[in-house]
């Protein structure tokens, strides 16, 4: 055992908690890259994973949160910290009490809709297609044409970086386009106030808006979503949008290593075998440099990088 996996075995081993060391993050990502975490942490409860909190913070090791890794990279090196996964069925969680629903983190966003239309409630399916876990989706307010998360979020359980466990209620909450100002480090659980409706007609509206991204996104290669952001504001006669501004900076098809920009959808980065996390950043660096030569725009990644 490396000196450093001493440090990290020693860091964690007395408090009964699931751990692994030096683990591989690609296989927890839609890109499938990068390199491994220093230490991975399965908490089972509230209070497993406030003490893993504490200890980090005490100890000032790094934390990282892995949700779905849908709109993660993770660098070529790995992270030198502590990741930690809330894959326990403890922080995976749904209940429904009328129209109010309260979903833990670890959820899957898009089977929660699938749940929440059986039940015969609306208000999250305008987030259909869109891969995250509930704790990710309300981290970065989750979103796109037909809506956001936020709108629907009656209140989130949160805790900061000392292990301490609050709720922050709506009138406390802002969302705006793609964050939030909940600063704490994990969100444990959000509340919905849903409406009641015919389950068929929610069935049916989560189907059009899945076949509208099927026919417009490139769903089936592998990318982490929309790489940039749309920027807030733009001069007049600029594309008002990050796919838009890149297409018309004639990069559709544009290719460093193995990553190339999508010729569906120019604000998709997807890569083919051989793809380093290091050409996605290049590439990614790449776009950003000739979309600001062009249109003096400067965007801003919607793809989270861990390094």
């Amino acid at each position: 055992m490396t000196p450093a996996n001493r440090n990290a075995d020693r860091l964690l081993s007395d408090l009964n908690v699931k751990y692994e060391l030096d683990v591989p993050l690609a296989p927890f990502t839609w890109y499938g890259l990068g390199g491994p975490a220093r230490v991975m942490v399965h908490p089972s409860s509230k209070s497993n994973l406030s003490a893993v909190i504490k200890r980090c913070w005490q100890h000032q090791w790094p934390v990282y949160v892995l949700g779905s890794g849908a709109n993660l990279l993770v660098a070529d090196s790995g992270v030198d910290g502590v990741v930690i996964q809330l894959d326990d069925p403890k922080f995976k969680q749904v209940k429904f009490d009328h129209s109010q629903m309260t979903a833990g983190a670890g959820v899957n966003l898009p089977q929660l809709i699938l749940q929440t239309a059986r039940a015969g409630l609306e208000g999250i399916e305008c987030l259909s297609g869109i891969p995250a876990t509930v704790g990710g989706a309300v981290t970065m307010n989750a979103g796109g044409v037909f809506g956001e998360i936020g709108k629907s979020i009656h209140q989130v359980q949160v805790m900061d970086d000392r292990g301490t466990i609050s709720w922050r209620h709506h009138d406390d909450l802002k969302f705006s386009y793609r964050k939030t100002n909940i600063s704490e480090l994990f969100i444990l659980a959000a509340e919905f106030n849903l409406t009641p409706q015919d389950p068929q007609s929610v069935k049916a509206r989560i189907k059009e808006i899945f076949q509208f991204k099927k026919e417009r996104q490139p769903l089936a290669a592998n990318s982490c979503g929309c790489a940039f952001k749309n920027p807030l504001e733009v001069p007049t006669n600029v594309p008002k949008s990050a796919g838009m501004l890149i297409d018309r900076a004639g990069l559709k098809g544009h290719q460093i290593g193995g990553a190339k920009v999508s010729d569906q959808h120019a604000n998709f980065v997807i890569t083919h075998d051989g793809a380093s996390a290091a050409d996605v950043l290049a590439l990614l660096e790449d776009i950003g440099e000739v979309v600001y030569e062009q249109f003096g725009i400067r965007l801003e990644r919607e793809i989270v990088v861990w390094s």
